[in-house]
Order: structure tokens, then C-alpha cells, then sequence
């Protein structure tokens, strides 16, 4: 249990203490006004629970070697903390817009006695995704989790409104980025080495104003389960974790309509936004050798939205 007398609107009970999830987090209603940019977690109203103040490590990932994309906020940044706090050193990328992130995380990271580097750039730079890789090995020592968690999402009305700079933007960082990551880190990559990649509800129900995003999800599905069929003989497992309606950075930066912020999240069953630190243990569970029996998995994070 961490001090509760932090200055924050996050939650200091841990994930393990027995929780009504209905109640766990309030349902937000996020002004429908969006952030400037890519958005920073820093900006964000009401904040996002990275699990900074709760999140309980067990040791189940000790002495292991992370590269996390996207690690500066939200999902990615709720993942980097549990590593860390499991006992992994990790390297996280990040935009260069997005630096006061960055630094946050690491500064969390470094708090826990952990090894960890940012890396700025840009996952559709194919240059950037090699060296990326070689860096993270060196900062590491090795590397043994691979976690594909860099997204583009962007909201519009229509298709004829989506541009084809978006369209190749959303797809280069989406999904190429993940064939060039997972062909620079296999050389790397020893038997009971994991990969993890984010996809999304938006592969099983897309909405109107994410045709181009969510297809893209749909692809790394069927990524995942084609990738872990030919890695799992070499003992790398495969898996991924689909989120629904989580609140981060992504959703008021333009990954949704300003005015559907209001109420982001509240048709699920449990009637909330999901918050990134809810996400953390599926990833830490997909890592750790407690899975070894779990490949080409896609594990469903979403409040309660039926999914195949």
C-alpha cells in the first residue's frame, strides 16, 4: 500500500486488495474540449491512473529486459511502472513532444531501483525501429519482452475525411512498425523471450469515426496469431492484449470526437472508462512464465464488452 497523501486523483488501493470493479474508479465525464497535439498524460483532465500510486509488484518479472513502445503515458506508461515494480529494467519510447511524460515514468522507474532508458522518435521511421532495437540491447544487456504498444488513433466523421498522410501515418506506426520491431529484436530474442502487442476492441466492434484505426487493430490480431504459430517452436510466445474504452492521452488528442468525450466508456457494463493501470497485470501476466502454456492469446481488457 503506498502513502495515500499524495497529491493526486488516483486510487491508492492496490490491485490485489478484493474490489467492487463497478466502484473501483469513478465514470468520468471528461470535458469536450482536445488536448493540443498528441496530448500529454500531464495536461489531462481528469488524470489517468498510471498505477504510480498502487500498483503492487510480486517479483514476477526479476532480472528480465523490456523495450515498451509508447511508454511515456497511458497503457504503455501503466505497463513500464509494473514491470518495474516485477522486477524488469526497462526502455520506453516516446515522441519528443511528449518529454515531460517521458521523464515522469522514468523518474517512477528510477524510484524503484530499476534500469531505465527513454528513447524519442518516431515508429514510422523504418531507421528509428532498427536502431531502436540495438540501443534498448545495449541500455539492457539483452532483451527479453518486446511490447508493441505505440499507437495512432484519429478520430473523423467520415472516410472521405480521412487524408492520406493520416491513413499512412496510422498504419506505419500501427502495424508496420511492429513487423520492423519484432525482425530487428528475434536475433535478440532467447527461448521463453515474450512479445506483446496492444490491438483493441476496435478489432471486433469498429466505430464509424475509426475505420482507418481500427482496421489496423484487426490486423495486428491476425498478426499475433500468424507470428506466434511460427515463433512458438523457438520458444518465443506471442500473445496480445485488446483494450476497450481506456482513458489516455490518445482519446482527447483527437482519438475521439470532442463531443463523444462526455461520455467515454460509460456503455460498458461496468458503466466506466477503464483506467490504464487496469491494464498493467494483463501484461505482466502475458511476460511472465505463469503463461508459458498461453500463445497467439488476444486477452480482452474492456469492461465487459462481449468480444469473439
Amino acid at each position: 500500500m503506498v502513502d495515500a497523501s499524495h497529491d493526486t486523483d488516483t486510487t491508492t488501493t492496490d490491485q490485489l486488495t478484493l474490489q467492487d470493479p463497478v466502484s473501483r474508479y469513478p465514470s468520468i465525464t471528461p470535458p469536450a474540449e482536445a488536448l493540443p497535439g498528441t496530448g500529454l498524460d500531464a495536461e489531462m483532465a481528469p488524470k489517468a491512473d498510471l498505477g504510480e500510486h498502487s500498483y503492487r509488484g510480486t517479483g514476477r518479472l526479476e532480472g528480465r529486459k523490456a523495450l515498451i513502445t509508447g511508454g511515456d503515458s497511458g497503457i504503455g506508461a501503466a505497463t513500464a511502472i509494473a514491470f518495474a515494480r516485477e522486477g524488469a529494467d526497462v526502455v520506453l519510447t516516446y515522441l519528443e513532444q511528449e518529454e515531460e511524460d517521458a521523464k515522469n515514468v522514468a523518474r517512477i522507474i528510477e524510484a524503484e531501483g530499476r534500469t531505465v532508458e527513454t528513447i524519442p522518435g518516431d515508429l514510422r521511421d523504418k531507421k528509428f525501429c532498427k536502431d531502436l532495437v540495438a540501443k534498448a540491447v545495449e541500455t539492457l544487456g539483452g532483451l527479453d519482452i518486446l511490447v508493441n504498444n505505440g499507437g495512432k488513433q484519429v478520430a473523423v466523421e467520415g472516410i472521405e475525411n480521412i487524408t492520406d498522410e493520416q491513413l499512412e501515418a496510422t498504419y506505419d506506426v500501427n502495424i508496420l512498425a511492429m513487423f520492423r520491431l519484432v525482425k530487428a529484436a528475434l536475433p535478440h530474442l532467447e527461448p521463453g523471450s515474450t512479445i506483446i502487442n496492444t490491438t483493441s476492441i476496435q478489432a471486433y466492434e469498429p466505430s464509424e469515426t475509426l475505420v482507418d484505426y481500427a482496421s489496423t487493430k484487426a490486423a495486428i490480431n491476425n498478426f499475433t496469431k500468424g507470428l506466434s504459430q511460427q515463433l512458438a517452436p523457438k520458444g518465443i510466445r506471442v500473445n496480445a492484449v485488446a483494450p476497450g474504452p481506456i482513458w489516455t492521452p490518445l482519446q482527447p488528442a483527437g482519438g475521439q470526437l470532442p463531443d463523444d468525450l462526455p461520455e467515454f466508456g460509460k456503455a460498458t457494463p461496468l458503466g466506466r472508462a477503464g483506467q490504464p493501470t487496469e491494464l498493467a497485470p494483463a501484461y505482466v501476466f502475458l511476460a511472465s512464465p505463469e503463461s508459458s502454456y498461453v500463445v497467439g492469446e488476444t486477452l480482452n481488457v474492456n469492461g465487459g464488452m462481449v468480444s469473439p
